[in-house]
């Protein structure tokens, strides 16, 4: 059922003045640099819609003073908020902290580095009052993205739709809108490895995309380093997927298979009187024990990993933790203001 904006539903604020609430939640990990520039964007664009705007900036645990730039914006903005969390937990992480304490109609997360275009709001509010509960964005133009991670990119969003049930968009961003129905569904999956992207879309909810130019970045370089890249791509694989269970158990049958017919080839060599011809070989028999070897190693792996996310699952940590009044104090090193 399409929304209209002058309904006021059971998420809307008195400060809304019955107008549809919106929050904005923004991961920050050392963006200093371009904050500033950011938000006057961002405040420029909203500043032109009818809506009661508000937005969360999340402080990822930044090691340069993209707290203290915060504080200013937050001062200087009445609209905004700034959570500051103990230490860099990662970009899902701050996303869940932002959405966990989110109280509006509706909410837009978009990164702080100037890449998500912030004049695409409007037009994702006008599908979400159309009656999407998520509008998520997906990159088009990718000339400008390096090909390495093109390439990566692709393959993995190919390979989780082949291997999963959960099918996803092809290089869909962060950037994305999300109602307040869909916002409190995520609440219930306490995962500690979160693969939001996976969440959304298992959830099922009426889903539009809206095609977009990633920008240049305000300053600075990507902050998601090819580690970061593994680690969410194996949250995201051994999340959403058992197929790497199975396919230990079709290499272990595979070869349980080989060696029945070797069974078969050898008796049969011994009952047609061919004995002689079975000359006793050295390297084959390496050759197999190896790749059984192999074969059963990559199978306890899998397990291991599997077993490996069920206990960090179990023991129910948080996600994040914040810190409450306060910004964080960037690391330094104390050695050299200390006289002993």
């Amino acid at each position: 059922m399409a929304r209209s904006t002058g309904e006021l539903t059971g998420a809307s604020r008195p400060d809304g003045g019955g107008r549809q609430t919106i929050e904005i939640i923004v991961p920050v990990y050392n963006e200093e640099a371009g904050l500033a520039r950011f938000h006057e964007r961002l405040a420029g664009v909203v500043d032109r819609l009818p809506y009661a705007f508000s937005v969360c900036y999340v402080d990822d645990g930044s090691r340069d003073r993209s707290a203290d730039v915060l504080e200013r914006i937050q001062e200087a903005d009445p609209r905004v908020r700034v959570i500051h969390l103990s230490r860099n937990f990662g970009h899902q992480a701050a996303l869940t902290a932002g959405l966990d304490q989110a109280d509006t109609d509706a909410v837009i997360t978009i990164d702080a580095d100037g890449q998500h275009p912030p004049e695409l709001i409007g037009h994702m509010l006008e599908l979400f009052l159309a009656g999407f509960d998520v509008v998520l964005t997906q990159r088009g133009d990718e000339r400008g993205t390096p090909l390495l991670k093109r390439v990566t990119s692709r393959g993995f969003y190919r390979f989780l739709n082949l291997i999963g049930d959960t099918k996803l968009a092809p290089n869909a961003a962060d950037f994305r809108l999300l109602s307040r129905e869909v916002v409190d569904a995520l609440r219930q999956m306490p995962e500690y490895h979160r693969f939001l992207r996976g969440m959304i879309a298992w959830a099922g909810y009426p889903t539009a995309i809206v095609p977009f130019k990633a920008g240049q970045r305000l300053a600075g370089r990507s902050k998601y380093s090819m580690r970061k890249m593994l680690r969410l791509a194996m949250d995201a694989v051994f999340s959403f997927s058992l197929v790497p269970l199975y396919v230990g158990v079709l290499l272990g049958v595979l070869f349980l298979a080989l060696a029945v017919a070797e069974v078969v080839y050898v008796g049969s060599m011994w009952l047609s009187g061919g004995q002689d011809q079975l000359v006793p070989g050295w390297s084959s028999l390496m050759f197999m024990l190896l790749i059984v070897g192999g074969t059963v190693s990559t199978i306890l792996g899998i397990m291991g990993i599997y077993l490996g996310y069920i206990f960090q699952e179990v023991k129910r940590r948080p996600a994040y933790l914040r810190i409450q009044g306060r910004a964080r104090v960037a690391d330094r090193d104390l050695s050299s203001d200390t006289e002993v």
